[in-house]
């Protein structure tokens, strides 16, 4: 696609006392807001900030060719926002003032062996760095990992970390229902430490039984992965279709309630093994706001000495402050977070292509714009600032 946008960041500028300008480097378009009037309106709001998506989901069209070559699945059975590319994107991303997304991949389906698993990893990889080098400044993106592979996870992080220039790596809350946290994934934990990553997390399915996989009770899961990484399944948003047990409930989507729960039991999971303090190096993003995590902090702080291991009060505390969130949703707002977590660790999402586009503009983004709970200064740190601490390299993308 050729568009004026593609090949640039918008930049905020210096500027006068009479306008704002964000240009777009490279090109000749400039984006003029007055100052002269009251309160901006969205659209002004959207043009004044210039964004980074941290959640922004991607399918490889050349994944979902070989997954449907080598049977793995039924591509009329994935949601239809996963066929949506990169124009898309890119007009929403213009439409919504994003100057760059990263990209959490998701290649959902059960692998028949390590090789396999490794084979649609590089495929995804690859696609994405074709997508990043094709749109310079607009695309970064993640290795997915499936953490029930702990051979073909460390081989990805590797390769996507250690040499393809990913800024981090994506995974599910659980697998095969043992949760992020759990000591069969310290192996992975510690090479992750070792390279200082960002962990983005996502939601999956809730658990339909006891858990399956490494360091579980019950049989192991099967080779390969026992679930998709980034909460890619098919049975996503609207329009998606998902596994037997993909809602616990008739009729109510599992995005509706179940994947929050899903993020708050490994959040707590985490606190409860220490995972932050085990492994101090990692960065963890937690989508949605941290789920209902914030919501049960206090509970969490006064029953946690019935968990095993017990939680302590201090340790909850702690973790709250260190853990990340995105805002894809669109969330609550946000003053219980801000009780529990500093805004500094707030980061911006849109959850797009889940989240349709028209839920992103004109609902999301107004609602976040007039939290109260915000400043405008941590507004632009939300938007922008703070995604750029945690990942530099965003930079020079």
């Amino acid at each position: 696609m050729t568009d004026s946008m593609s090949t640039s960041a918008l930049r905020l500028l210096g500027t006068p006392a009479d306008e704002l300008r964000i240009a777009a480097v490279g090109t000749s378009e400039v984006v003029r807001v007055a100052r002269g009037s009251s309160a901006p309106g969205t659209d002004a709001a959207r043009a004044v900030h210039p964004k980074i998506d941290m959640h922004h989901h991607f399918c490889a069209p050349q994944w979902r060719d070989w997954a449907a070559h080598h049977e793995l699945i039924n591509p009329d059975r994935l949601p239809p926002w996963s066929r949506l590319g990169t124009e898309a994107a890119i007009r929403f991303m213009d439409d919504a003032g994003i100057t760059t997304a990263v990209l959490k991949p998701m290649l959902p389906a059960r692998y028949r062996s390590s090789a396999q698993l490794r084979e649609a990893i590089n495929i995804t990889l690859q696609s994405m760095i074709e997508v990043a080098q094709s749109h310079p400044g607009r695309f970064s993106y993640y290795v997915p990992l499936f953490l029930d592979d702990a051979d073909a996870s460390s081989w990805a992080v590797r390769r996507g970390l250690g040499q393809l220039g990913a800024v981090g790596v994506n995974v599910t809350a659980n697998y095969g229902g043992v949760y992020l946290g759990d000591p069969a994934y310290d192996r992975l934990f510690h090479e992750l430490n070792e390279f200082s990553a960002v962990v983005d997390t996502h939601p999956h399915n809730l658990p339909d039984g006891p858990p399956r996989g490494p360091g579980a009770a019950g049989p192991p899961g099967p080779p390969g992965g026992s679930g998709p990484p980034g909460g890619s399944a098919p049975s996503g948003p609207p329009g998606a279709a998902g596994p037997p047990g993909g809602s616990t409930v008739p009729g109510i989507p599992n995005f509706m309630c179940d994947f929050l729960l899903d993020t708050t039991r490994a959040a707590v999971n985490m606190i409860s093994r220490r995972t932050l303090d085990r492994f101090p190096d990692i960065s963890v993003v937690l989508p949605h706001a941290g789920g209902f995590l914030p919501y049960i902090a206090t509970r969490l702080q006064a029953l946690g000495r019935f968990c095993e291991p017990s939680v302590e009060p201090a340790a909850v505390r702690d973790h709250l402050s260190r853990f990340y969130y995105d805002t894809a949703g669109p969330m609550a707002p946000a003053a219980t977070l801000l009780e529990h977590v500093p805004a500094e660790h707030v980061l911006f999402g849109t959850d797009w292509p889940a989240a349709p586009a028209d839920t992103v503009t004109d609902l999301a983004l107004p609602a976040l714009e007039a939290d109260p709970a915000f400043t405008p200064e941590q507004l632009r740190g939300i938007y922008h600032d703070n995604a750029m601490r945690l990942i530099p390299q965003l930079a020079t993308a």
